[in-house]
């Protein structure tokens, strides 16, 4: 009989542990898949800040391209049709 109390111990603890387990993994794996809010804020603001940073860049590089090859407009619009 003992030995049954004992067997019975320990699966059931066996069990709560596994359970527990399966838990906090599920928690973690639902952070990392969505972030919290002002983790999300920051990088649409980061995302902003790059966006701007790439259409100055854009500027620049279609002023050279105007001034070099005059005609990189027409040139471009022809190879897309």
């Amino acid at each position: 009989m003992a030995f049954f109390e004992f067997l019975t111990a320990t699966v059931a603890m066996t069990l709560g542990a596994i359970t527990i387990w399966i838990f906090i993994l599920r928690k973690d794996k639902r952070n990392t898949l969505a972030p919290h809010g002002s983790d999300k804020d920051l990088n649409v603001s980061e995302l902003s800040s790059m966006a701007e940073s790439l259409n100055q860049r854009i500027d620049v590089l279609e002023s050279i391209l105007d001034s070099e090859v005059p005609e990189w407009r027409e040139q471009n619009e022809q190879r897309s049709e």
